[in-house]
């Protein structure tokens, strides 16, 4: 990695990328707004299909589980691929090609939850379902991997002395995603009457608008003089990414951040409803608050980013997730232990406020990271550099929900997840001197 290179930020034209970052916004918004909408509604469209092959409570669950993770393991694996096809043949065309494929693949989820499901579906309907459904989330997984990519077109426009300020715009676009998400979900379920179809039509138009956008105002911002055509993507390359001491440290950092903020993310549900009894429109209003905070959070962080450097933000941001979750694990515990506790506005609101800092720290951390790395990066290798990290991003989206929601049921108290997320960001805090050291180098 070079870190001498000349800034290419500087002689873009300010209109131009501005343009960028409008597209990068609305990309990794549409990204984050589909999975969002699609989330709270696919176990329940799911569950008479699944029926109908006669599958057990527990196949069930990891049919579903295989759902949603499939999302996210394509977009590990495929993250690289797309920042390495971006630093090779440019960030325009592998944009648009990812705000296409959502547009396709929603459409297929659509298609999907129109074969019949009541009465009963045959075996053979639920076949058909389930392998539709399965396909467009994979689709949109692969169409998704383009956050790295979307990352890079940000340090193509900006200097470094405002990278972390533009870095925080994709936490805005995922806090606003995952905010309006369930409830574009929820109002559109009533739009259309109740229609399945109508959640996966929603999320395929507003891909196709952004599509529409994206095409006539973003221009290249890819720096000349990409990847040669005869370096090849690989276990190989991902290696050498990783072997970089700075950048290794702090794709680790990410990584084991998001395990512990996503294995609170996946309890989350569990906890609403079996701790304080909220029903399926109380837990869309919870996911909405979540995501507020992360739109509220993310707005905040980039005046912030102009006073204090990213690597003190990020210390002050896995600090702040580590004491939420740490207060929501013992409010968790409490609830648990004492009959009708989460039924108090205290407990209640001692949550909601645990929830928000663990947040707030948690759109610190995204932006620092990704700002830092890619100061380290050769600018033309931006796309592969951070697709690397959003790599490991997704495989933390994976591992953090699985663990989670393993544990929450070890043990009648349920703070075990919470117990290992303060683990893990224990031993991200003793890594944090070395990104210290190696920024300070």
């Amino acid at each position: 990695m070079n870190e001498a290179r000349q800034d290419p930020a500087v002689v873009r034209p300010p209109a131009e990328s501005r343009a960028a970052l409008l597209v990068v916004f609305l990309t990794v918004f549409i990204d984050l707004l589909g999975f969002g909408i699609v989330l709270p509604v696919m176990p329940r469209q799911a569950e008479p299909f699944l029926g109908a092959l006669g599958l057990s409570g527990p196949a069930k669950g990891a049919a579903i589980g295989v759902l949603f993770s499939s999302f996210s393991l394509m977009q590990f694996l495929f993250s690289p691929i797309w920042g390495r096809l971006s630093d090779r043949i440019g960030r325009r065309p592998m944009l648009l090609l990812s705000l296409a494929g959502s547009v396709v693949f929603y459409a297929v989820y659509a298609l999907a939850v129109t074969v019949p499901s009541d009465p009963a579906p045959t075996r053979e309907q639920a076949a058909l379902a389930l392998g539709l459904m399965l396909l467009s989330r994979i689709g949109a997984g692969i169409a998704g991997a383009s956050v790295g990519t979307a990352a890079a077109v940000i340090a193509d426009c900006t200097t470094r002395e405002n990278r972390a300020r533009g870095m925080a715009l994709i936490g805005i676009a995922f806090g606003g995603g995952f905010t309006l998400g369930p409830l574009i979900a929820y109002f559109g379920l009533s739009l259309f009457r109740q229609q399945p179809w109508g959640v996966g039509a929603i999320a395929s138009a507003l891909s196709l608008v952004a599509l529409v956008i994206a095409a006539t105002i973003f221009k290249e911002t890819r720096p000349a003089g990409g990847v040669a055509p005869r370096e090849r993507a690989g276990v190989g390359r991902m290696a050498s990414v990783l072997a970089t001491p700075f950048v290794g440290t702090l794709v680790l950092v990410y990584f084991l951040s998001i395990v512990a903020f996503a294995g609170f993310e996946a309890t989350l549900a569990l906890i609403t409803r079996s701790a304080f009894g909220m029903t399926d429109n109380g837990n869309f209003l919870v996911f909405a608050f979540i995501g507020a905070m992360l739109l509220l959070a993310g707005g905040a962080y980039r005046p912030l980013a102009k006073r204090m450097a990213e690597t003190r933000l990020l210390t002050g941001g896995v600090v702040l997730i580590a004491a939420g979750l740490a207060v929501i694990g013992g409010v968790v515990w409490w609830v648990y232990r004492v009959p009708d506790a989460g039924q108090t506005t205290l407990v209640k609101g001692i949550f909601y406020v645990a929830a928000a800092l663990a947040v707030a720290g948690f759109a610190a951390v995204n932006p620092s990271v990704s700002a830092l790395i890619s100061k380290r990066a050769d600018p033309t290798r931006q796309g592969e550099v951070l697709g690397v990290n959003q790599s490991f991003a997704s495989l933390g989206r994976i591992t953090g929900p699985f663990l989670g929601s393993l544990l929450f049921g070890l043990h009648p108290s349920h703070v075990l997840p919470f117990v290992m997320a303060v683990g893990l960001l224990v031993a991200v805090m003793a890594l944090l001197p070395r990104v210290a050291e190696g920024d300070a180098g």
